[in-house]
């Protein structure tokens, strides 16, 4: 794919780890994609397969789900929620032809800042070399 081409990535961030995690390294100053526009929620256990399915109809080339560690939610098992969710979304998105590498479900814990910006950078390399999204029937841009 070309350079010019930038992706939009959606990333949801339990509001307890892994938005703090993406906090400090933006507080550390460790370089992370700029592609990627945050939405805190408060549990990734929160985060409905519907929000994933109208990030991708709405333009975005990749969505990333960050929760706390299994066994570390705040909620108790909020994440166990979503890992079980988002098993089954993931078979959904090849169906609707969207390739699995634009999906990512991981867990960032606070004080993990270099493991965010990995998953960061990492998600916005495989998403430009796949390029931009269509969806058969969606205007998205």
């Amino acid at each position: 794919m070309t350079s010019e081409f930038k992706p939009k990535i959606i990333a949801f961030l339990c509001n307890w780890c892994s938005y703090a995690g993406a906090d400090k390294a933006g507080g550390q100053r460790l370089e992370c994609s700029a592609e990627i526009s945050i939405v805190r929620v408060m549990c990734s256990g929160r985060v409905d397969p519907q929000f994933i399915l109208e990030a991708f109809r709405k333009g975005a080339d990749g969505v990333l789900v960050l929760g706390c560690h299994p066994g570390d939610c705040h909620y108790r098992n909020g994440n166990i929620r979503a890992m079980r969710r988002m098993a089954v979304l993931e078979k959904l998105l090849v169906q609707f032809g969207i390739e699995k590498e634009r999906f990512a479900l991981d867990w960032v814990a606070a004080g993990e800042s270099e493991k965010f910006q990995k998953i960061s950078q990492s998600m916005t390399e495989a998403v430009t070399r796949l390029g931009p999204l269509k969806l058969k029937g969606y205007v998205t841009r």
